[in-house]
């Protein structure tokens, strides 16, 4: 592991509570792999012998059941994953794949429990990891479970334009077909659904989201803070995917 890589790990809210002779030597048993694009890292059901941090590139989090497969989340630098299998000493029950070149940092799981026994900063810090990411999922599920294909879409990009300001356009950070798995749609479905949200405030140009009208838009999603967030504190756990690009 390089030098310069250890501030940046510091600083995750995982880290940054614990002392300083713990943190070292959590880091000393640790390494960093490079990891070319297109590579299934972890398969789901398999031991989870590590936590992971990307550094550098992107990570998918994808399932598999029945011949079916779901995007399950995407995981930017600087963020963890998969945490929870990792401290219960419990399969992966999510795989994971490079969308292109990452640098991953692997910590061994049986270190990162023995730091939780040792550490009262950073077992705190892993519960309120922990909990984060559970409201993640939940809000998740709400979202699944309670808005049709046209509500869930409205609601994505309405947020999306939200966390960058207010903006009314800007430029989808992920690609359509993670997009519409991450919604549980099919990519056909996610672009009959883009065109007929032209009647509701909003226009595709490409990967170019465009919002016309504002308030129909606002209409249809109806934002929730129980469903939307955002929480006082986020989690930095691969519990969704990235925000906007401008």
């Amino acid at each position: 592991m390089r030098p310069e890589d250890l501030p940046e790990i510091r600083h995750l809210h995982l880290f940054r509570d614990m002392t300083q002779a713990n943190f070292e030597a959590l880091m000393t048993s640790s390494y960093a792999l490079n990891f070319p694009q297109g590579l299934e890292m972890i398969r789901q059901g398999d031991p989870a012998d590590f936590l992971h941090i990307v550094l550098e590139g992107s990570v998918e989090l994808f399932a598999r059941w029945g011949g079916r497969e779901c995007t399950m989340a995407m995981v930017q630098p600087v963020s963890t994953f998969i945490l929870a299998a990792s401290i219960r000493d419990a399969p992966y029950l999510m795989s994971a794949r490079t969308l292109e070149r990452a640098r991953i940092i692997l910590i061994p799981s049986s270190d990162l429990r023995a730091m939780f026994r040792r550490d009262t900063e950073f077992s705190v810090s892993v519960i309120n990891e922990l909990a984060a990411c559970y409201r993640s999922v939940v809000r998740n599920a709400k979202t699944l479970k309670l808005r049709n294909s046209r509500e869930r879409v409205a609601s994505y990009l309405l947020r999306q334009s939200i966390l960058a300001g207010g903006v009314v356009s800007y430029t989808l950070p992920v690609e359509k077909r993670l997009l519409a798995s991450y919604l549980g749609m099919t990519p056909e479905n996610l672009s009959r659904t883009l065109k007929a949200l032209e009647g509701d405030g909003l226009k595709m140009d490409g990967a170019r989201v465009i919002i016309t009208d504002r308030a129909k838009l606002t209409a249809l999603a109806q934002p929730d803070k129980l469903i939307d967030g955002p929480d006082v504190a986020g989690n930095e756990n691969g519990a969704g995917l990235p925000s906007t690009r401008l």
